[in-house]
């Protein structure tokens, strides 16, 4: 199956470390601390939780301003509407909650940024379905302001897209861009331990050949969570979503590239199997006799009378590379996706101008070698003197 699923994607591997417009320096490391995974400390569920302690010494003077409403039941759009509110003390509560988050988001980033692969990282997109909300967006900020404080050189943003278009659009930089240039769209899908997005992304490749112009002309959405399928039962459900959008754009005269990009949860292996990491998925994802990609190519076998090709990589990854283009003005950036876990992902960028930004970043790192080189004899001569 693996030697067969090449032959079907044809234009690049599954999960590569090399992409057209990046390398992919690390992704999904699962870093750990005395109480667990980090990724537990920075997540929606740390927020509510730490939201909810905030309440409780409300709730012992019978004074908590939200009631008997659970914490995890408030929605984000409440929560936003009470920081702006005339309820000073609910307000007062969710800032709380917002700082002590932040406070846990700044500890998580600076284990990542003293990790190897994370060295020398100059910006940080934060994406997942946190960032989609003012006190996610302030949250950011605040880390940010953190970071800097204690001297690290790295600025933390939110990602420029909504999270849900952004695990749609990052699929166009898994292919090389000469796929576009007869085609208005391209077939993306964005798998997540509850949800299935499938949609179609007009590239608008002639308007901004970066990609930066990019939107999601259509989708779906099916919570999957809700019907609990079978794993075969949920290919069936993809597949049927594809095909409709597949036959929307027809009737739109949308031409769309013989191409799907996948988004997917876990490591990724060159042949499509997944390793690790898919556990939330319906079914078993893990199986050595399970490939979604070639599940794909054999209910989709061409789009436009062109065989299709399909490439699929891990979500938080893929989330990531809707950045791409926002991102020329640094060498190294990563991006952090805060949903029911931290997705996390580092990169490089590659330029096309022939590697002259590539040897500019050859330059970079000999440059800062030598800075620690210079600073280091100084306090040579001083310990001399």
């Amino acid at each position: 199956m693996a030697e067969d699923t090449g032959l079907t994607t044809g234009i690049a591997h599954h999960g590569a470390v090399r992409l057209p417009s990046v390398d992919i320096d690390s992704f999904n490391i699962e870093l750990k601390d005395d109480e667990g995974f980090l990724g537990d400390r920075a997540s929606k569920g740390a927020f509510r939780k730490i939201f909810d302690r905030w309440r409780k010494p409300l709730r012992k003077s019978g004074e908590d301003p939200f009631g008997d409403e659970p914490s995890d039941k408030i929605s984000k759009k409440t929560l936003d509407e009470i920081l702006v509110g005339d309820d000073t003390e609910a307000s007062a509560v969710v800032h709380s909650a917002i700082e002590e988050f932040a406070q846990e988001l700044a500890y998580v980033t600076r284990r990542f940024l003293r990790t190897k692969d994370w060295a020398k990282t100059e910006r940080i997109v934060v994406g997942g379905g946190f960032r989609d909300s003012r006190l996610g967006e302030l949250a950011i900020a605040r880390t940010d302001i953190i970071l800097k404080s204690e001297d690290f050189k790295v600025d933390m943003v939110p990602i420029r897209f909504h999270p849900d278009d952004a695990g749609l659009i990052g699929t166009l930089h898994l292919a090389p861009s000469w796929i576009f240039e007869a085609h208005d769209g391209v077939l993306a899908v964005d798998i997540g331990g509850t949800n299935i997005r499938c949609g179609v992304v007009e590239t608008r490749w002639k308007k901004a050949p970066d990609l930066s112009k990019a939107a999601v002309w259509k989708s779906e959405l099916w919570r999957h969570a809700d019907d609990e399928p079978t794993r075969e039962g949920a290919v069936m459900r993809l597949v049927k979503m594809l095909k409709d959008l597949i036959a929307a754009a027809e009737k739109e005269n949308l031409r769309l590239a013989p191409f799907i990009g996948v988004a997917c949860p876990g490591v990724i292996n060159e042949d499509g199997s997944i390793e690790k990491g898919a556990q939330n998925l319906p079914g078993n994802w893990e199986s050595s006799k399970f490939n979604l990609p070639a599940s794909l190519v054999e209910a989709i076998p061409e789009i436009g009378g062109h065989d299709t090709a399909i490439v699929m990589h891990n979500d938080g990854v893929v989330q990531g590379l809707a950045a791409v283009p926002f991102m020329q003005d640094v060498a190294r950036w990563g991006v952090l996706t805060i949903g029911t876990g931290l997705g996390n992902a580092r990169y490089t960028n590659r330029k096309k101008d022939n590697g002259k930004d590539d040897k500019k970043a050859e330059k970079r790192d000999k440059d800062d070698e030598g800075d620690k080189g210079e600073k280091k004899a100084k306090k040579a001569r001083k310990a001399d003197a």
